[in-house]
């Protein structure tokens, strides 16, 4: 096995520049599947059926088609559809961000059923409009219960996010990539950023079982 990782070193930095990248990629991502995510839900849960309908329309689209045929066909479709040349970065926040919102709502969906009926009924007896109580009443609490789904998620989004690198954004793994082009050497860079994914992750992980313990103290 010829390896030979001291010729990267140099490299690594460049590499570890994709970080940024991907954590902004990622944060913004997660930020328009969670806020769609939540509309979509609510759209399941409530009595207008044509808005449920086009809520489990949209679910079942985004997760029966693949994330990455999604994302080419942002990046490569809108600009012959509507003149406007969408950046990469755009495209993958736009077919990562839908795509989540898929799960999310049903992440979130469940939260809500898990919440105690009796809860519904006691604010429709104190005359609560429907507005506030889910505001107010049922969603903090469905919250607190997918808050490790959305965690799952969240980590889920920050592997996944490596694909956006055949669109050409910087990332982690395009990096990685030219890193490895230039040498004509692939092992040892895609393993640098295989080990980066991993810290990045476990990094996550730690933190959402910080926040899940914390909120736990407060029951």
């Amino acid at each position: 096995m010829n390896l030979d990782f001291t010729q990267f070193v140099p490299n690594i930095p460049y590499i570890l520049q994709g970080i940024l990248v991907t954590l902004k990629f990622v944060s913004v991502s997660a930020i328009v599947g969670f806020v769609l995510g939540t509309i979509l839900a609510l759209f399941k849960i409530g009595r207008v059926r044509f808005l449920s309908w086009i809520a489990d329309a949209y679910t079942s689209v985004f997760r029966g088609t693949p994330l990455i045929l999604q994302l080419l066909l942002f990046y490569h479709a809108t600009p012959q559809l509507t003149g406007y040349d969408i950046s990469a970065f755009e495209a993958g926040v736009l077919s990562f961000g839908l795509n989540s919102a898929a799960y999310i709502s049903e992440i979130i969906r469940a939260g809500i059923r898990a919440v105690d009926s009796g809860q519904n009924e006691a604010a429709a007896a104190l005359g609560i409009p429907y507005r506030p109580m889910m505001r107010d009443i049922i969603l903090p609490q469905a919250m607190k219960n997918i808050l490790p789904a959305l965690m799952n998620e969240f980590i889920t989004l920050t592997k996944e996010s490596a694909i956006v690198s055949v669109i050409g954004v910087f990332d982690i793994m395009r990096r990685s990539q030219i890193v490895a082009a230039e040498k004509f050497k692939y092992f040892e860079p895609l393993l640098i950023a295989g080990i980066i994914y991993y810290l990045l992750v476990m990094v996550l992980t730690l933190v959402g079982k910080l926040v899940e313990r914390r909120m736990s103290r407060s029951d």
